[in-house]
């Protein structure tokens, strides 16, 4: 009996024993395990381990989850920094005290600052109406949406402010409006020009009508003189129209160019015989200064002799008598305004000038600098000669001191 007892401790002891030395196997495997995952040794980390199997097997399966969510995550993130970098309109997040926590390169040009992380909104900002549309915002949780213009930097903003539900911080959206609140401006002053030179040939040939129906008709020396005054605005609006569909269709692209080897002191020569006989009307002397060694151009001589016939009406038209217009061409390969290799072209005057203000403006449709320059003529000419020559890939620009003269210069490829 006492043998049995002694056979079962013993029995017992050395299961006690075998299962006291298999925790402490467990044990250290298990925290083997778990110190690898705590240095993200993943790699190293094998997928069955006797005794945790099924723990083992869990913990791959969780980790081959996590590692498709976070390739999916950073793929999603690559491609929205990506979209963020492209943009545009300027995005930045602040917190909830007024911190860039984040700016795309957009807002880092329109805010001019290099690095506005961490910086307080007020100081990259620096516009106290954008400033206020933020702190609305903050306090109303509410969007917020304020367009400003900065004189100082010439640009019209808008800001629209979206609040963060979770963080109490904000995403700020910035639009530069300046192209088009320029472009408003632009179709604003169309509308108003085309209206004005309607509105004049209009009305003289509603008074001229009606004064031939109360009987200037019959009689032999005011009914012709005014049916010829009927024909002369009659004429003025053709034109107007005419160029209008011109300059419709070129800047549409529909116009084609015959393009061909130009000779620059043959282009000039030609435009300044059609015009000379007007300026020794106008009292003016008008010349040419052109070398015989210039090389060719490839361009439509009509349309290009039209730009000039241009220019030098309207320098014969500004010049007052006993003044001068000057034609010349020279190479433009060193000059800042080329556009690449090519000859320069410019009609020179000593007339009236255009004020700085107007300058960059003059190219515009029906732009006038004032009521005395209107003259005769529809508006439309400069506009007209601006895109014939960047149809050629040119460039076209007048350097002008008022009361002392203007230079209208164009530059055209070589051959």
């Amino acid at each position: 009996m006492n043998s049995i007892l002694w056979f079962i401790i013993a029995v017992l002891f050395i299961i006690a024993v075998w299962l006291a030395w298999r925790h402490i196997v467990l044990r250290r495997r298990l925290n083997e395990y778990i110190r690898a995952l705590h240095q993200k040794d993943v790699s190293t980390l094998p997928v069955h381990v006797d005794g945790i199997e099924e723990l083992s097997r869990a913990v791959h399966a969780f980790i081959s989850s996590l590692d498709t969510q976070l390739s999916a995550l950073n793929t999603e993130h690559a491609r929205l920094a990506a979209v963020l970098d492209q943009m545009t309109d300027g995005v930045v997040i602040v917190d909830s005290q007024g911190r860039i926590q984040f700016a795309n390169p957009a807002s880092k040009k329109l805010f001019e600052t290099v690095d506005p992380i961490s910086r307080s909104i007020i100081e990259v900002v620096r516009h106290h109406q954008l400033v206020e549309a933020w702190r609305r915002s903050q306090q109303t949780r509410e969007l917020q949406s304020e367009s400003v213009e900065v004189p100082a930097r010439r640009q019209f903003l808008q800001l629209v402010v979206i609040p963060d539900q979770y963080t109490d911080g904000s995403l700020l959206l910035v639009q530069d409006l300046t192209r088009v609140r320029r472009l408003e401006t632009v179709r604003r002053d169309f509308i108003s020009n085309i209206s004005h030179e309607l509105r004049t040939p209009l009305a003289s040939l509603k008074a001229l009508t009606e004064t031939l129906q109360d009987g200037a008709l019959s009689d032999p020396e005011a009914g012709p003189r005014f049916l010829s005054r009927i024909v002369t605005e009659v004429d003025a609006l053709t034109q107007m129209t005419q160029e209008l569909l011109d300059l419709s269709r070129i800047e549409s692209g529909q116009v084609e160019l015959n393009l061909a080897p130009i000779s620059p002191k043959a282009l000039l020569m030609s435009a300044g015989d059609r015009m000379k006989l007007q300026a020794e009307r106008a009292g003016l002397k008008l010349c040419v200064e052109c070398s015989d060694d210039l090389p060719n151009i490839r361009a439509d001589q009509a349309r290009l002799e039209q730009v000039l016939v241009n220019l030098i009406h309207n320098a014969v038209k500004f010049t007052r008598p006993g003044g001068e217009v000057v034609l010349l061409a020279e190479s433009a390969d060193t000059e800042e305004h080329s556009a690449g290799s090519g000859v320069r072209f410019a009609v020179k005057d000593t007339g009236i000038g255009i004020p700085s203000d107007d300058v960059s403006r003059i190219f515009e449709r029906f732009y006038r600098v004032d009521r005395s320059r209107s003259g005769s003529g529809t508006g439309l000419g400069l506009s007209i000669a601006r895109h014939i020559v960047e149809a050629h890939r040119g460039k076209i620009w007048v350097d002008s001191v008022e009361g002392r003269g203007s230079t209208f210069f164009f530059t055209i490829p070589k051959a």
